[in-house]
């Protein structure tokens, strides 16, 4: 295990009905509120109609219709709405991607040129306005980290970038709030949690026991209540446990300790970047190809420990053998939870892929 810096400062309100404390947390920051949100699921299911009604002594500036994969120019239509209204907090509902448009917006407020910026250079991330966030889809791990996505769509660009200052002060964990979540969405974010643990889990670091107990926790919690919720939606000690893990596989337990860069992202986000699919979908598609290239000597002992730690499996002579039992399992994993598996079943054929490569080599380097 190597040297690390660990801060996790953000509170964690968890459980049902914690919205209740909203009034008390965003009291701390001040009077002017950005609210930020997606395509309005917030509004159908009420939770939208809660915090304007908790929040009804406040000025509420609003910033709708974030996408799935947030663009530069809605991070740009947010920073510009924060500096005309003297935006004190920013309060971002929903899933990942609402909360990293609102960290990249958060960090825009305080600077001077193009947001972009901020996303291509994580260093001119200096002073950022306080991040409060109710989660409504467990996935990213966006509500425990200081890390965001943007996407720029003319250049088809999909980057992430990152600091410390980005991480949100507060975040309110209500898992009963997944309830009505499509069920791709779920499996999707499952997906998506799976491979935040995998890109760490499978680095070469020797002697990060702790960190690599922590991963097989979470991923064997994966598997086993991904497929209880999509059976039975509101079963909440699945969606509490998927919840949990979700801030969990993010928030540098898994990852300190082993350094290096990722894989699978950056090719996924040069997918999603051309295609716009559906993150944790390209990420499904991605790992077991990747489990299966990188599987060699020199891997295939952690391979052995994941067939047997994760998915309780008898050890074998053959490791080889047991190494591509496990990855076959996750691919299946993956397909019984009603994800595409192939590239061509998202629509997605080989005209960029030259391209693409070129892009997630680079974002790498």
């Amino acid at each position: 295990m190597e040297n690390f810096n660990f801060k996790a400062y953000s509170e964690m309100i968890f459980g049902k009905g914690q919205i209740t404390n909203l009034p008390e947390v965003i009291s701390r920051y001040g009077k002017n509120i950005l609210l930020a949100y997606g395509g309005g699921s917030i509004k159908r299911n009420g939770i939208y109609d809660s915090v304007k009604k908790l929040l009804k002594d406040y000025n509420i500036i609003e910033l709708d219709k974030i996408e799935p994969n947030p663009k530069i120019e809605t991070v740009r239509r947010g920073v510009k709405l924060c500096k005309e209204n003297n935006i004190d907090v920013i309060l971002a509902v929903g899933g990942g991607s609402t909360i990293d448009c609102a960290k990249v917006v958060a960090a825009g407020a305080f600077y001077d040129g193009d947001p972009w910026d901020l996303v291509t250079n994580p260093e001119k991330i200096d002073k950022v306005l306080p991040i409060v966030t109710i989660l409504t889809l467990a996935a990213t791990g966006s509500e425990m980290n200081g890390n965001a996505v943007i996407s720029k769509m003319d250049t088809n660009e999909k980057l992430g970038t990152a600091s410390v200052n980005m991480k949100p002060q507060v975040s309110i964990l209500d898992p009963e709030y997944l309830y009505t979540l499509p069920s791709i969405q779920t499996a999707a974010g499952t997906a998506d949690i799976m491979s935040h643990v995998f890109e760490s889990y499978f680095k070469k670091t020797e002697g990060a026991f702790v960190q690599d107990k922590f991963s097989e926790g979470l991923l064997e919690t994966c598997i086993k209540y991904c497929p209880i919720a999509l059976k039975d939606p509101t079963n909440y000690e699945a969606r509490a446990n998927l919840m949990w893990a979700s801030s969990m596989a993010l928030n540098g337990l898994c990852g300190s300790g082993k350094p290096g860069a990722w894989t699978c992202h950056p090719i996924e986000h040069e997918l999603s970047a051309f295609y716009d699919i559906t993150h944790g979908v390209g990420l499904a598609i991605v790992t077991p190809r990747w489990m299966r290239y990188i599987l060699s000597e020199n891997t295939v002992d952690k391979f052995v420990d994941y067939a047997i730690n994760v998915w309780k499996l008898e050890p074998k002579e053959d490791k080889f053998a047991l190494a591509n039992e496990a990855i076959d399992l996750t691919e299946k994993f993956f397909k019984d939870c009603g994800i595409p598996m192939t590239l061509k079943e998202v629509n997605i054929d080989e005209t960029h892929f030259d391209e693409m490569a070129k892009g997630a080599v680079n974002m790498v380097l």
